[in-house]
């Protein structure tokens, strides 16, 4: 009697624990991972901007969703565009999680539509800009030269647009200038500053935006070069020396990178990793984890 009581507590606690790693991901509300600055939701089908990210979301629970908005223009101009996609779906409310320039168009989404979304996570975020467009708009002058780079990453946009199966306006001059650090100012001060710190700290989760409490957390690396083995180490390396000392993560700093209640700043990822991307080829922290765990965070918030 003992054993068969012994065996049947064995076969529960079985089934319990498989059914909380099935459910570990399933968070109250859908899951919206936000493209940054030139990305794309997937192309072709087969290369997608979060690699591996949303399957390891979906496997565990999560419903998730990948919208595609203008690879380059401003926070503003992509987040009516996310506002938009927002409201076509038919789930009440939403966890945005952006990347790079997916975290400001996050934010502008939850200013434009307050009552769909529960929640707004910024991953290596530039939600204060960053140095490398100010010393891009800098270093191109005015007129034919930024016009000249702004077409040609216009075009980009355009291929982007024809490989992904969008149609979004492209505005690389707009993205450049909302990127840069005078131009990301200007843009929090629109959104009264909503989740952002004034010295770089971590501050509240609770962040009430016309009456509606929106959660708001960020997480970042804080290394540009992680990886002698990913290509894309060269030229975020390059890229990091426009912060002299301060620690980034090869396109955006530290501080930049910090939103709401801040989980950490110092895992061994740079811009490219927090995406798992160049196609997993990243440092010693495994970005997926983190996706899955703040997954499990908004479920057990009740998100």
């Amino acid at each position: 009697m003992k054993h068969l009581i012994a065996v049947s507590a064995g076969l529960c606690l079985f089934f319990a624990s498989h059914i909380a790693a099935a459910n570990y991901t399933k968070t109250k509300y859908p899951i919206v991972l936000v493209h940054g600055f030139s990305g794309f939701d997937n192309v072709g089908g087969l290369i997608g901007y979060f690699h591996t990210v949303p399957y390891n979301l979906r496997r565990s629970g999560a419903k998730v969703y990948v919208p595609s908005v203008s690879a380059f223009n401003s926070s503003e101009a992509r987040g009516q565009q996310l506002s938009n996609y927002l409201v076509s779906l038919p789930e009440n409310k939403f966890n945005l999680i952006g990347h790079s320039q997916g975290s400001p168009t996050s934010r502008v989404a939850a200013a434009l539509v307050p009552h769909k979304v529960a929640s707004v996570t910024s991953v290596n975020g530039a939600n204060k800009g960053s140095k490398v467009a100010d010393v891009l708009l800098g270093l191109v002058p005015e007129g034919v030269g930024q016009n000249l780079i702004a077409g040609i990453l216009n075009s980009a946009g355009e291929v982007i647009n024809f490989f992904a199966g969008a149609n979004n306006e492209q505005d690389a001059l707009a993205a450049a200038t909302t990127l840069s650090s005078a131009g990301s100012e200007q843009l929090n001060n629109a959104l009264d500053n909503k989740g952002i710190s004034s010295n770089c700290g971590s501050i509240s989760e609770n962040v009430n935006i016309d009456g509606h409490n929106i959660k708001m957390f960020s997480w970042s690396g804080n290394w540009a070069v992680t990886n002698i083995f990913d290509v894309t180490d060269g030229f975020l390396g390059t890229t990091g020396l426009a912060f002299g000392f301060e620690r980034n993560d090869g396109l955006v700093s530290v501080c930049s990178a910090k939103l709401g209640r801040v989980i950490s700043t110092r895992y061994h990822m740079n811009h490219v990793d927090a995406i798992n991307h160049l196609f997993g080829v990243r440092g010693w922290t495994n970005p997926v984890s983190l996706y899955r765990a703040h997954a499990n965070r908004l479920k057990n918030k009740n998100l």
